[in-house]
């Protein structure tokens, strides 16, 4: 039964390997092909690329109310809108940008929202201006290596922690927005500050890689 099991899965294409891969994953990304490979191959890897970590903030805070698999559809989308996701150029937007970005299908259409990655783009750039950059300072929250937790299902993972409120608290000060402690939990989980993988999880380890 085993090794007939086996060819069949052999037999399948990629997708259909990903959806019915023997393999142990968090069960948060089962069902979408797409969600899966964002598990295995970024959700909880080490981010430090200051650029990198600074898209994320912004798909973070595009993210609230919504689930994470409708904003990676459209992270492509929020690239081609956002001039890559550069935020020296987005922090120069003004309200004609505003308005061109209210009427783009490719990205959610909320003008909250819209104001608020210009803002952050602002506010981050700031930043970039002192001694240290976006990705030293929040590396530094956490004395530059994650924080492994041991969590055994979904329902022992918190929504938001300690250290969240204290880094939502730290950023809103400095002129962030949609930045609150869920979404920076939610944050520093895919950026890799923080190890949520379960302890079953094939990515559990390895994620310094």
């Amino acid at each position: 039964m085993v090794a007939d099991s086996f060819k069949v899965y052999k037999s399948f294409g990629e997708e259909e390997r990903l959806m019915y891969s023997p393999v142990i994953r968090c069960p948060w990304c089962l069902g979408d092909e797409l969600y899966i490979k964002y598990h295995d191959e970024e959700w909880g890897r080490p981010l430090r690329e200051d650029q990198k970590l600074f898209e994320l903030l912004i798909l973070e805070g595009a993210q609230a109310g919504l689930s994470w698999l409708t904003i990676l559809k459209r992270r492509e989308g929020y690239r081609k809108a956002f001039s890559g996701m550069r935020p020296e150029k987005i922090a120069r937007y003004g309200e004609k940008d505003v308005e061109r970005l209210m009427g783009d299908s490719r990205i959610i259409r909320n003008r909250l929202k819209i104001l608020s990655a210009v803002q952050n783009a602002r506010a981050y750039c700031a930043m970039m201006e002192g001694p240290a950059g976006f990705s030293q300072w929040l590396w530094d929250w956490v004395d530059g290596e994650p924080r492994i937790n041991r969590f055994s299902t979904t329902q022992e993972v918190p929504a938001s922690t300690a250290l969240s409120q204290e880094i939502s608290r730290a950023l809103k000060k400095r002129g962030f927005t949609f930045a609150g402690p869920v979404i920076m939990y939610s944050f520093l989980q895919a950026a890799g500050l923080v190890n949520d993988h379960l302890l079953n999880c094939w990515r559990r380890s390895g994620q310094a890689g």
